[in-house]
């Protein structure tokens, strides 16, 4: 005879095989999650960054308008692919911001765009002509270790063809982005590398692996992988402007400090 089964026990049954419910992180959770993971410090320059570009719109006198900002949001729609008000909700609810918080995002991206045209737009072509060698732009791979005896390893690892610089970068490297991408650090003008680093390479071939390099985070072996010709595209011409920015950025930042 079967057994039947009491609508007590079935419903202990069911309990067990629901899903589990998990709860929602909170703020305070995220910015204590971003301070164990030691994260915190990478988040608060960005704050930093913004905080120091609204000041700056203000001082300056720098606006947008509604007309830019609607255009801006959709461009960042059309870019995600959210076509409709529903989607664009769904996406804002996943994201946990509100309407207010993206379309201010938006309003920033556009004010920091337009301070940098302010601050540099006029000067980019004579800042690139009198320092068009500063200027080359190269594709590199790194690995970073903190002591001599292992860098020359690596070296001599790469040169006897033991091992590929991405398995060494993984294995080896403490610099995070290196280390994440298999040495890889992407494309850079000169002028953004470490003195010694550009030093360095500025004449090498593609290809051609060099190190160790002494800097100040440690011994770096680097690795050119191509050389983009020397020309001023639209591109470029950003990445200038934001490499003029970025320092510009940072003397506003230590003259805060110094007057503290």
């Amino acid at each position: 005879m079967q057994k039947h089964l009491s609508e007590s026990t079935l419903n202990g049954y069911a309990q067990e095989l629901a899903p589990l419910s998990i709860p929602t992180a909170t703020d305070a959770d995220v910015i204590a999650y971003l301070r164990r993971s030691a994260k915190f410090a990478e988040f608060l320059a960005l704050a930093e960054r913004e905080a120091q570009i609204l000041a700056a719109c203000e001082e300056f006198g720098i606006t947008v308008s509604e007309e830019e900002i609607q255009a801006a949001g959709d461009d960042f729609r059309q870019k995600h692919k959210l076509w409709g008000m529903q989607e664009t909700i769904a996406w804002l609810d996943q994201q946990r911001i509100s309407m207010e918080d993206w379309v201010q995002g938006i309003k920033i991206g556009l004010l920091e765009k337009q301070l940098k045209e302010y601050l540099f737009g006029p000067s980019v072509d004579g800042e690139y002509m009198r320092n068009r060698d500063r200027y080359k732009r190269v594709a590199i791979s790194q690995i970073l270790v903190v002591d001599l005896a292992t860098a020359w390893k690596i070296v001599q690892l790469l040169r006897e063809g033991h091992a590929s610089f991405c398995a060494l970068a993984l294995e080896y490297s403490k610099g995070k982005t290196s280390q994440e991408k298999g040495g890889f650090v992407g494309t850079r003008f000169l002028i953004e590398l470490m003195p010694d680093v550009a030093e360095a390479i500025k004449n090498v071939e593609e290809g051609e692996i060099l190190g160790p390099i002494q800097t100040k985070l440690g011994y770096q072996v680097v690795k050119v992988e191509k050389w983009f010709p020397l020309q001023l595209t639209l591109a470029v011409r950003e990445q200038i402007m934001e490499s003029l920015f970025k320092s510009w950025l940072q003397n506003k930042l230590n003259n805060i400090v110094y007057q503290d």
